[in-house]
């Protein structure tokens, strides 16, 4: 088996079965024209390169230093394709000690109520490096754009020439690892603590670390002391994460720590309206805004999901519609609709519209409650098999009457609100979907 076919099973056993069938497996390793320090690869459409290049390329990269010993670019080209410099332009990774990601961008990183303000807190330390926030902390749940926006800040330092080292928690602890049994520890530290910024992502997973941690310490103080720019990224705040010396913990909140919340229904319709633009691909927009109610928080998914719906229409030759589309995403909407009653149902919409779900069951008649009490109620209806008078007596009202006049309330709602029939479509697709 040749090294390219080698790097990519280590990867099977790293990743989900569903995106090395979807994605990696269709990958073909050039063994005549890749060398010690040019990985080829080719792959069947563009969306596939791009999903593997924003996803897995930095990972790919770090494997083969692993089996090799030696650094390589990492090319993934269109199959068949015979012009190597356009296919260059496009999907070369950019290696060496960097390992970012060129097409991580501020410009094509969507802006939302949800991420605005890590984003303001990024961009102004992209632009003043080592001067403010440093260290800057990011934290938030998976696929929301952490490294985007860490990497988004590494590209603007790396075109400036400054030496930026960017890296995963594992990665240190292996180059840690691997210095160690090499007694290389000098050349190990000259890398880490000579660079002008360090980035690191996952940082959640130094817990419980302890030999790891005391050298991350040396790591920080060195180069906090000569001023230059940190960022870490984690899935949650640093008091929160376990396991982490009390120092360490101490020194991630010197700087600024922000948050990245899931992004709202109207970020989403414009994160995946940017992404059918730089994967042109053309979709509808009520196929834009259905993928939008079917996305729960992870917004890492519409690369998959864009790259589904294109490979399905070029293998079976079908356009794009919004049927082909549902019939393309059932497995993602799989019901459980047995299990779904009225609490979970009140629960879930609760939780989303930021309100106590005792609430919802109150009398209150302000404007936010109203609303979430509607929409509760209708998805209620539509999903278990209460009838009227129960679900005026779940929901304190008075009888079947006044459920059968909110419903009707609802229905007008529906037709003439796009935002209120999108938020009920999303939430109904929440609660349906198997978690």
């Amino acid at each position: 088996m040749n090294i390219g076919k080698e790097v990519l099973e280590i990867l099977k056993e790293e990743i989900t079965e569903v995106e090395y069938k979807r994605y990696i497996q269709h990958l073909i390793y050039d063994v005549k024209k890749s060398t010690n320090d040019l990985a080829i690869y080719y792959a069947p459409n563009a969306i596939v390169i791009n999903w593997i290049k924003n996803k897995y390329s930095d990972k790919i990269a770090h494997l083969f230093e692993i089996k090799s010993g030696t650094k390589v670019t990492v090319q993934i080209a269109l199959k068949n394709s015979v012009d190597k410099r356009k296919t260059k332009k496009v999907v070369e990774v950019k290696q060496g000690s960097s390992l970012l990601n060129p097409s991580h961008s501020f410009s094509n990183f969507m802006v939302g109520g949800s991420n605005q303000f890590a984003y303001a807190a990024v961009k102004s330390v992209s632009e003043n490096a080592g001067n403010v926030y440093n260290p800057l902390f990011i934290y938030g749940g998976v696929g929301l754009g952490k490294t985007h926006l860490m990497q988004a800040a590494g590209n603007v330092y790396h075109n400036e020439g400054k030496v930026v080292i960017y890296t995963t928690v594992e990665q240190f602890l292996n180059d840690f690892t691997r210095s160690i049994r090499n007694n290389t520890m000098e050349r190990f530290r000259e890398k880490y603590r000579k660079c002008d910024v360090l980035l690191i992502d996952d940082i959640q997973f130094l817990s419980n670390k302890e030999g790891i941690q005391e050298e991350f310490f040396h790591t920080f103080e060195a180069l906090k002391g000569d001023g230059k720019q940190i960022i870490f990224t984690a899935d949650k705040h640093p008091k929160k994460i376990g396991g982490l010396e009390e120092r360490l913990q101490s020194r991630f909140e010197w700087g600024l720590v922000a948050d990245i919340q899931p992004p709202e229904l109207e970020t989403k319709i414009a994160i995946i309206e940017k992404k059918c633009e730089i994967n042109k691909v053309k979709l509808s927009k009520d196929i834009v805004n259905y993928i939008a109610t079917v996305i729960d928080s992870n917004v890492r998914e519409i690369e998959g999901i864009l790259s589904k719906l294109h490979a399905y229409s070029q293998l079976m030759h079908i356009d794009i519609d919004l049927e082909f589309t549902k019939n393309v995403l059932k497995d993602q909407m799989r019901e459980n609709r047995e299990n779904i009653d009225m609490d979970m149902i009140v629960k879930t919409v609760a939780k989303d519209l930021n309100i106590k779900p005792s609430e919802i069951k109150s009398k209150g008649r302000s404007k936010n409650l109203v609303y979430a009490r509607r929409i509760s109620i209708y998805i209620c209806r539509e999903l278990t098999q209460n009838t009227m008078p129960q679900l005026a007596q779940y929901f304190g009202m008075k009888d079947h009457t006044a459920i059968s006049h909110t419903i009707k309330k609802i229905n007008t709602l529906i037709e003439e609100d796009e935002d209120f029939r999108l938020k009920i479509e999303e939430l109904t697709n929440k609660i349906t979907a198997t978690p």
